[in-house]
């Protein structure tokens, strides 16, 4: 049986990305954490761990990057879940009522028009989780909070929805990455016949702080018409004011023009890991 690693709650987008990659015939494993999800996976507790990496209107999750250079894993896939949001609170209570609302902070966030409109008298408290906002509504039983989650924490905790599509912009998608330690481990069989196109690599570079620096690394991409789909720097831990770039691109490592660009990136980088290649994620209907 695949087991999956996921920060939060049962009920959680991160869950719900996990079946969607995955099928139902997983035991997906919670933990409190995303650093212990690295480490569940590492450590060999667990087959796959599954992580959130950006957001289309929150943005990057920083932690989750800098976790990519703590620990050893690979990237071996991605999906991309849309977000909706619902509200939730104790059988019988009116908007009126409600004095608090509770979530993650990125839910709060994404929902923050909307709330300001629906509940302007609530004030906004975080918590470690969506669907553990639903489970400690169930468990506090107050009826002047309402809590802000995906549509399963209702399956898994019985509490009413009061409303439902509460982003504020309805165009709100989540990409998760799938962590293992063995890089292959979704790999075809040699001499597989590849389309370039449905595969993308990430990869972690340093380079030497000098004027045109990153100009000339992406260019090495560049000159091979290789599609750059996602940058993002991060500090360079123990070197201030110097910086890691994480680099997502179409097409696989192994490939002829894909080889010769990240061997022309190694001549320059100081620091050059490649992440993982695997196939890209589709949007979901």
């Amino acid at each position: 049986m695949i087991t999956v690693a996921f920060q939060g709650e049962p009920g959680a987008y991160s869950e719900q990305a996990a079946f969607d990659f995955f099928g139902a015939n997983i035991v997906p494993l919670p933990h409190p954490t995303f650093d212990a999800v690295f480490e569940a996976v590492e450590s060999g507790a667990c087959s796959f761990g599954i992580v959130p990496m950006e957001n289309s209107l929150g943005g990057s999750v920083h932690r989750n990057y800098d976790l990519l250079m703590r620990y050893t894993l690979h990237i071996v896939g991605e999906v991309i879940v849309r977000i909706r949001w619902y509200l939730y609170a104790l059988p019988g209570v009116s908007l009126g009522e409600i004095r608090r609302v509770i979530s993650h902070w990125q839910a709060l966030a994404q929902c923050e028009r909307t709330l300001s409109t629906l509940l302007p008298q609530a004030e906004r408290e975080q918590v470690y989780d969506t669907a553990g906002s639903v489970k400690l509504l169930a468990e506090e039983g107050r009826r002047d909070t309402a809590a802000i989650a995906g549509r399963r924490a209702h399956e898994l905790y019985g509490v009413p929805i009061m409303r439902e599509g509460l982003e504020d912009d309805p165009s709100n998608y989540t990409r998760f990455i799938i962590l293992a330690r063995d890089p292959h481990v979704f790999s075809e069989p040699l001499g597989t016949p590849r389309n370039d196109a449905d595969y993308k690599t990430s990869i972690v570079f340093a380079m030497r702080n000098r004027p045109g620096a990153l100009f000339r690394a992406l260019a090495a991409f560049a000159l091979r018409d290789i599609d750059l789909t996602k940058i993002e720097s991060r500090p360079l831990q123990g070197s201030p004011w110097e910086y890691l770039f994480y680099m997502d691109f179409v097409g696989h490592a192994q490939s002829p023009h894909c080889e010769r660009a990240l061997a022309h990136l190694g001549e320059m980088a100081t620091l050059l890991r490649v992440l993982g290649s695997y196939r890209r994620a589709k949007m979901p209907e």
